[in-house]
């Protein structure tokens, strides 16, 4: 991969507002009895230009390596294993999702400007050996075929609006496997009965009729090393020790009404907690909470396809801005990703590449006509 130019983040207008209560559709109301700055609450630090605390240092187990996905341990045997990046039902008649929380990136954004915003998620699994069941897998869009070129990740759908998707999915780097998943008995309509089975993907790789045929390694499209700029592994990255301003946040809710998406902080586990339709999800498979260590939120401008509401992010785009939230602690950020298979990455007021804590991430984009309605508290 080509290297990027430093990028100097331009002066943001992050200090704006933001609602400290969840904020619904309704914007006639009273602003100064629903925002305040975060200026208000929260004190000045000075910045500290050592790199975060020392932890302690772990070694890495014999026969694992660190992942380039999340920078923790993980067997040397799938090393060079593609990853699977799986669309996943979002409407409420999906739920419950099976195998969300065994995911190592997350993606969540509007699937389409009807039905009130809703979403569907981007999974992005590496060791997809284990998956036992995973889904209800749905429909992709052009914009999840962009996001997946760049973990060089194989797409797992069921169609899509072939008109606008076709163009994407022609790409040599567009990789996807589409409706060749179970169908599952499980008293739903159709559209929600289809999931990644134990066995679905080598049965997939080994039938691939395409010239050259799909490989489960990496391919020419891979880049280099790892995907976020991880923290030494042992060592915790404190935001609040690192740069003058950060801003305390336990709750995002986002603004996608139909589903209410929601993440707050658990304090105890120190992740942020997926809620959606006013409930904390939970993977039907353990009861295992869908939780991040990371949190992304990226301001992206997005043009409608169609008078259905399909549509595409304007995901390839440079200087926009963003925000890094872990530990209970957010950092306003940019973010640029400037070709299809290159990386979205993500830069701190000085233009230099934010370190992240070692861990599972979510990534939500947030349309540009509807940023000022999340709300940070």
């Amino acid at each position: 991969m080509k290297k990027m130019n430093r990028i100097v983040a331009p002066a943001l207008c992050m200090i704006m507002a933001f609602s400290v209560m969840a904020c619904g559709k309704d914007n006639g109301a009273d602003e100064a009895s629903l925002s305040v700055s975060f200026e208000e609450v929260v004190e000045d630090k000075t910045a500290l230009a050592a790199a975060p605390e020392d932890g302690e240092n772990y070694e890495i187990p014999e026969g694992m390596y660190l992942s380039e996905i999340t920078g923790e341990p993980i067997s040397e045997e799938i090393k060079d294993q593609r990853p699977l990046a799986v669309m996943v039902d979002n409407e409420k008649i999906a739920l419950p999702h099976y195998g969300t929380a065994e995911a190592d990136v997350v993606y969540e954004m509007m699937n389409s400007t009807q039905n009130d915003r809703i979403t569907r998620l981007m999974c992005i699994v590496k060791d997809w050996g284990k998956i036992e069941q995973m889904g209800s897998i749905r429909s992709t869009r052009p914009t999840n075929i962009l996001l997946a070129a760049e973990w060089d990740a194989v797409l797992c759908h069921d169609g899509g609006p072939q008109v606008h998707i076709n163009a994407y999915l022609n790409n040599p780097w567009a990789q996807h496997f589409s409706g060749t998943f179970s169908r599952i008995n499980n008293g739903k309509p159709r559209e929600f009965t289809e999931y990644i089975y134990k066995g679905d993907m080598d049965k997939n790789f080994s039938s691939m009729k395409s010239d050259p045929a799909y490989s489960t390694t990496y391919t020419e499209y891979r880049n280099e090393g790892s995907h976020f700029n991880f923290a030494p592994y042992g060592k915790e990255v404190d935001l609040t020790k690192v740069y003058d301003k950060t801003y305390p946040v336990t709750e995002i809710a986002l603004p996608f009404w139909h589903n209410t998406s929601t993440l707050k902080y658990n304090d105890e586990t120190k992740e942020y907690e997926y809620y959606e339709y006013g409930s904390r999800h939970e993977d039907a498979e353990d009861g295992e909470p869908l939780s991040f260590k990371n949190v992304f939120i990226q301001k992206c401008d997005f043009n409608q396809l169609d008078a259905k509401g399909y549509l595409i992010y304007n995901c390839i785009d440079s200087g926009k801005p963003g925000w890094y939230i872990t530990n209970g602690v957010a950092k306003s950020v940019t973010w640029v990703k400037d070709e299809a298979t290159h990386l979205t990455k993500f830069y701190d007021d000085n233009g230099e590449e934010i370190q992240i804590n070692t861990g599972k991430t979510y990534i939500s984009l947030v349309p540009s006509d509807t940023w000022d309605s999340m709300s940070m508290k």
